[in-house]
């Protein structure tokens, strides 16, 4: 049986009351929040804000989740900017594994730079978060796409 957002179901379950084992039904209801990225816009340039309401990382802080279409033999520069946390940038390919990650552009100030070079066309995920964990606030976030002078 498939639950929905709205499924509520009976679940039995074993309670130790006094020494002695008895069954209770308990009331139990779907999780209602899913993880779902947000897709980039077709400029590839935003304005957002990290907060506590975005995906916990289990290591302190948040992170704030992108997906971009990119293709084999694409080079890449993601750039994330913050006046009000230490940025941290992190690619993912399309089967969850790491690209790349960078933590201080080189700029000499905490925003990110990562440059990659994508081998394998697919939907990517684009991962905001702060540094060690530390802040969070509004943030601006470009996915360019690297091209040969003619």
């Amino acid at each position: 049986m498939k639950l929905t957002r709205s499924a509520r179901s009976l679940l039995w379950m074993p309670l130790a009351l006094a020494g002695t084992l008895s069954l209770a039904a308990v009331e139990v209801q779907a999780q209602d929040a899913i993880y779902t990225p947000i897709p980039m816009p077709a400029a590839r340039e935003l304005t957002d804000t990290l907060s506590a309401d975005d995906i916990p990382t289990g290591v302190g802080g948040y992170a704030r989740d992108y997906t971009v279409q990119l293709e084999d033999g694409d080079q890449v520069a993601i750039d994330l900017i913050s006046e009000e946390f230490d940025t941290l940038v992190t690619l993912l390919g399309p089967d969850g594994t790491t690209v790349g990650e960078n933590d201080d552009g080189p700029d000499g100030t905490t925003n990110s730079l990562l440059f990659a070079r994508i081998t394998q066309s697919g939907m990517y995920t684009v991962r905001v978060r702060s540094y060690a964990g530390q802040g969070n606030g509004e943030f601006v976030l470009k996915v360019a796409r690297l091209r040969p002078v003619e």
